[in-house]
């Protein structure tokens, strides 16, 4: 049965933030988002955000993962539900409303590749961006302090380091997402007393530091971590 609306109705897109460290390279401290140059119009050659169109017949979920997997070959990818984004003016073609999704990865687990309407696809340093198409910026920046605000209550690396890390590795990684400095002591303090790491019975050696002791993660503790929260301050 159809139905004839008396009113319009917006169009419905989706957008995807995703976030990764570079950790082919752990000296590079750099948090990572992953975007797409577009290859047509409106803003053709401009970075955007991976996303687009939901089509009628799937879900909010199933059309970011669809567009993510379409424009950057990327697949399989846990995104959570961010925010809906609704400016009269922020498409120029129509009366577009967005729902941002984020998610977290590992850089070395990705291989990105264009596709769909992407003339290219590229990881850039959140703190050295291009200008973005439509509203991007923006989105981007509504999930950085989404993520900022997560470390304090939930634990963050499964996703984005290797399997084995150091704790400078580890504390990297909350300074590339504080974007601060952290006292190394108290941060291994705290670290610590969580009971979160496993020590694992081999040491780095391809590094100049004298700490190169080698952790993983408890993969229960950390779920029951993630699913119950806890409080980290530094």
């Amino acid at each position: 049965m159809s139905f004839t609306y008396k009113h319009p109705r917006a169009a419905l897109t989706v957008d995807c933030v995703v976030f990764a460290l570079n950790d082919r390279d752990l000296n590079d401290r750099d948090l990572n988002v992953l975007l797409i140059q577009r290859n047509g119009p409106p803003f053709a050659g401009c970075w955007a955000l991976p996303g687009g169109f939901v089509e009628l017949d799937e879900t909010l979920a199933h059309a970011a993962s669809r567009e993510l997997r379409e424009e950057t070959g990327l697949d399989s990818i846990r995104l959570e539900q961010l925010c809906a984004i609704g400016d009269v003016d922020r498409d120029p073609r129509e009366r577009v409303v967005t729902i941002a999704y984020h998610a977290l990865v590992r850089m070395s687990e990705q291989q990105a590749q264009a596709a769909s309407d992407a003339r290219a696809v590229a990881w850039f340093a959140v703190n050295d961006l291009p200008n973005l198409a439509f509203d991007h910026n923006k989105i981007l920046s509504l999930a950085y302090q989404r993520l900022r605000d997560k470390v304090r209550y939930q634990p963050i690396g499964l996703e984005l380091l290797p399997e084995r890390f150091t704790l400078r590795h580890l504390q990297h990684l909350y300074e590339a997402v504080l974007d601060r400095p952290l006292d190394k002591r108290d941060f291994r303090r705290k670290i610590l007393s969580m009971g979160l790491l496993v020590e694992v019975d081999e040491i780095k050696t391809d590094v100049a530091c004298r700490e190169a002791r080698l952790y993983r993660f408890d993969k229960a503790k950390y779920a029951r971590l993630l699913k119950r929260g806890f409080t980290f301050e530094m």
